[in-house]
């Protein structure tokens, strides 16, 4: 259904990166979920009522919060297109990821409530009344919430949202949940088992599992997050497509919202290079990167020595050196200053979160490690960098 509504009344449908179209998306998807969550609540509390059920009243409940999170969604997909304003000069991209975190508080709310009634439930037992209709009504829900997982989780992968996937969870969720419901009306009839108010409080244990996964979900781009693996890679694939980068290292991604990206990084040119050449590359690197991601982009051009065969060997020294501190340590705009009495090795070194060792425990160690090897006659000026990891590495 939701593939044939977005060729009706989405114009390039399929250009999932514009802007424009992922918030078509966000607000079709967001509409349809209200009209399945409102028929599902209306079932589900007839056939609650009808049985004397909490478990399924409480499911019931559950379909109209989510009704209630699939307005807060498209209400969001909405405010996030607004236009950059001097206000905010980076857009309004981050509604996106705050409607999905109230969804996820009202999600968590609805699961505490229910909670406290399948407990007074659990301490006061009472029979519930067993029909085929609530039955049907059940596995209807089912058969609905499944389908809504997968439309979900196809269009949150399509425009990479963080409010899709956790909509899609919310639906897989609901499906067990209202398994379980259902399970009760059968132990009830057939088993004479009153488990009532214990299935209402695993329902409410589903319930609060999906608020939280929500909640994760989009406070992480909140607070901010790395990048992700591919990303990463995709982007040091363009820069170091160009003939004249040598590497790129302090590659660091911002995200306003989805589709809203600030990106910097640093990369290395040869320093004996022509520098009007040079920066005209460096030009160029900038405008392809934001043709690609739709993004601004800033690199900084770092120059360094390559042909230098003396300072190709203290390099791979210091690399060595490093590697015997700690083999998480990788170093960066390597350069050699020489003076009168002494040589100074001066270079970046990147530093894991997971490394154990300070800042200052590292300088000792690899100064003392070089005066070793060269007599003192070297010194080494380290700038520390933490390393800016990819999703995937954390």
């Amino acid at each position: 259904m939701i593939t044939l509504l977005s060729k009706l009344f989405i114009k390039r449908h399929e250009e999932y990166a514009d802007p424009a179209v992922r918030r078509a998306y966000g607000v079709l998807c967001g509409a349809v979920g209200i009209f399945l969550n409102v028929l599902l609540f209306i079932g589900k509390f007839i056939a609650g009522t009808l049985a004397s059920s909490v478990s399924v009243t409480a499911d019931a409940f559950n379909n109209l919060s989510d009704a209630g999170s699939s307005v807060v969604t498209l209400i969001g997909f909405r405010l996030a297109g607004a236009k950059p304003d001097p206000e905010h000069p980076y857009g309004h991209g981050r509604i996106e990821y705050i409607s999905g975190l109230i969804v996820a508080m009202v999600i968590i709310l609805m699961g505490a409530e229910l909670m406290i009634s399948s407990v007074e439930r659990i301490i006061k037992p009472e029979p519930s009344e067993f029909s085929w209709l609530g039955v049907g009504i059940l596995t209807t829900s089912i058969l609905v919430k499944a389908y809504m997982f997968f439309y979900n989780r196809r269009t949150a992968k399509k425009i990479d949202s963080v409010a899709m996937k956790a909509t899609a969870t919310d639906s897989l969720t609901d499906c067990i949940a209202t398994g379980v419901a259902l399970l009760t009306l059968f132990l009830s009839r057939f088993c004479d088992l009153h488990v009532d108010g214990w299935g209402g409080a695993i329902v409410s244990l589903f319930v609060l599992y999906s608020g939280f996964s929500a909640a994760k979900e989009t406070i992480s781009p909140l607070l901010g997050q790395p990048p992700t693996k591919e990303l990463v890679d995709e982007i040091e694939a363009v820069v170091t497509a160009h003939e004249g980068v040598l590497g790129i290292h302090d590659l660091m991604v911002h995200d306003y919202g989805p589709g809203r990206m600030i990106m910097s990084l640093h990369a290395e040119v040869p320093s004996e290079g022509n520098v009007l050449e040079l920066h005209d590359m460096i030009d160029n690197i900038e405008r392809e990167l934001k043709h690609r991601f739709n993004c601004e982009a800033v690199v900084h051009m770092d120059p360094v020595q390559s042909n230098d065969e003396n300072v190709i060997r203290l390099k791979a020294e210091m690399t060595e050196i490093l590697s015997s501190v700690s083999s998480d340590l990788k170093l960066h705009d390597f350069r050699v200053v020489t003076g009168p009495t002494h040589t100074n090795l001066i270079f970046d070194v990147v530093v894991p979160y997971k490394c154990e060792k300070s800042f200052e425990d590292i300088s000792k160690a690899v100064n003392e490690a070089l005066s070793k090897k060269t007599d003192g006659r070297y010194f080494a000026v380290i700038d520390f960098d933490r390393e800016f990891v990819s999703q995937e590495d954390t």
